[in-house]
């Protein structure tokens, strides 16, 4: 079966853990049928849809547009009912193109193979040509004999927004910081404030979604290389929202010299200079800003992460005992891999989220509600 327009299954990776937060985005931004699946979500939609998906979605990593579906219980199964797919509607003949199959409960066992005989299929029905770096990518998924076709029309990585050239250690991929901010209830009407901000992705993240920027707006995507690609059609979608101007601001700080020159450029290049403040202190030195309470987010160091274990439970006692006397009325939000360290904070959270897989950790999203005086 292929499947060229109308309705379709569309694949939205996520790291693990955050399934749930990202099938809520979706359902948010009025995408049909959202659900959890292993890896991700997934929704139904068109064309349309996928260009959606990755241009307005902040937690996705991929969008994935799954095509074709067939039973094949060996090679020759595969290459046969490969080539019934109707590849002209989907890649183009001047456009290189490669293969990344994965072979799982099946029959083929060998993905080197079946990405072998997939290449070879679209190369002598299409004619379109075969190169290892291309940025189109076509999956295929043999599960328990039924290979599933997939385009990845993402390309790079999604938290790829194009701003942030410049990183520091560690740093917070702007996906998983969009569905961080999301799980504390951030919606874009208040204040967001941290206190480590490394190379300002939480706090550039905030005053995005509070100024309603897409954060595909300035990146190419590998759809745009695609047969069904309509440039006219993509500009009209890329331009249909406006910014708005928020009513609130957005606050870095780190001790970091280095880090809050990064911030800022990051700013600049995200088009939210105007929004957001970033201050290089220590935490000794964090104040609240002017203004209505919001939320405090930060991604502290972690023992497996930066630094030494031993030296950090002064650091998390020393942000909350800030956080606590100086924070009333405000949320907060800590990302940290060891219980015992956010415990050391004294913050009094409730029930841990997670755990969630980040930079190959598996962190916990610890918040509370509203700071008391």
């Amino acid at each position: 079966m292929t499947i060229t327009d109308g309705d379709f299954e569309i694949f939205l990776i996520v790291p693990p853990g955050l399934e749930p937060a990202l099938r809520d985005e979706a359902r948010a931004n009025s995408f049909k049928k959202a659900a959890i699946t292993k890896g991700g979500v997934t929704v139904r939609g068109g064309w349309h849809d996928v260009w959606r998906a990755n241009l307005e979605l902040r937690g996705a990593s991929r969008v994935i547009a799954r095509v074709a579906a067939f039973r094949a219980s060996h090679l020759s199964e595969l290459d046969k009912r490969a080539r019934r797919v109707a590849w002209g509607s989907i890649l183009r003949r001047d456009r290189p193109f490669r293969v990344e199959a994965s072979c799982a409960s099946s029959r083929i066992y060998h993905s080197g193979a079946a990405e072998q005989r997939v290449e070879r299929a679209i190369r002598e029905e299409l004619g379109a040509p075969f190169d290892p770096d291309a940025e189109v990518c076509v999956r295929a998924r043999i599960e328990n004999d039924i290979c599933t076709i997939g385009i990845d029309t993402s390309g790079d990585l999604l938290h790829k927004r194009g701003h942030k050239q410049a990183v520091n250690k560690a740093p917070m991929r702007e996906t998983l910081a969009a569905l961080f901010l999301q799980l504390c209830g951030y919606s874009g009407r208040e204040p967001v404030v941290d206190p480590m901000c490394g190379s300002g992705t939480f706090v550039i993240e905030a005053a995005e979604i509070a100024a309603g920027l897409m954060p595909g707006r300035s990146r190419h995507f590998a759809f745009e290389e695609l047969a069904n690609f309509d440039g006219a059609a993509w500009k009209r979608l890329r331009d249909a929202r406006a910014a708005t101007k928020p009513t609130v601001r957005f606050y870095g700080s780190d001790r970091d010299a280095g880090a809050i020159s990064m911030s800022r450029a990051n700013a600049e290049r995200a088009g939210v200079t105007e929004l957001t403040t970033f201050q290089q202190h220590a935490i000794s030195d964090l104040i609240a800003p002017d203004g209505p309470p919001g939320l405090v987010i930060v991604n502290p160091p972690y023992g497996d992460r930066i630094g030494d274990k031993n030296h950090l439970n002064s650091l998390y006692r020393s942000l909350g005992q800030t956080l606590q006397s100086r924070f009333a009325g405000w949320r907060v939000g800590i990302i940290s891999n060891e219980k015992s360290l956010a415990s050391a904070t004294g913050l009094p959270f409730a029930a841990p989220i997670g755990p969630i897989s980040h930079g190959g950790l598996r962190v916990t999203l610890y918040l509370t509600a509203p700071l008391k005086p």
